[in-house]
């Protein structure tokens, strides 16, 4: 995927509509729907938990004092609530595996290559460093 290219609903919608069969218009309508639900859900329980994907969860923001950066005016920002996205173990991974795709591109590394290096960067226990100290 290139950098900067954001994937709109209607893109979500058009993809969706081919796998299942369905028109644009009613897939669109699906689509909408379940983006509220979702939202609803999260007014209204402060949690929203999806298997495979992800937890969507309203938390407070504490009040706190900043600075505007033009004027360097301190400015209180009052309490608030944010939505967070903590997402699952399975998105994790695919994004994990995005990561190891170009790692292995860009050197020309196998996996088994990239996983040693990673090992080699983390520090072993070997006889290199009887301390175990990163900085020797």
């Amino acid at each position: 995927m290139l950098q900067g290219v954001s994937v709109t609903k209607k893109d979500i919608v058009r993809t969706i509509s081919e796998e299942v069969g369905l028109t644009q218009q009613q897939t669109k309508e699906v689509v909408q729907k379940t983006f509220d639900a979702i939202i609803e859900s999260l007014v209204r329980e402060q949690r929203i938990e999806l298997r495979n994907f992800g937890v969507f969860e309203v938390k407070p923001r504490a009040a706190r004092k900043a600075r505007n950066p033009r004027t360097g005016e301190q400015v209180d920002v009052p309490r608030k609530h944010v939505v967070t996205f903590k997402p699952g173990k399975y998105m994790e991974a695919k994004v994990r595996a995005l990561d190891e795709a170009e790692i292995r591109r860009v050197l020309g590394l196998s996996v088994n290559e990239i996983n040693q290096q990673r090992n080699d960067d983390h520090g072993s226990t070997s006889s290199e460093s009887p301390s175990g100290r990163w900085d020797l």
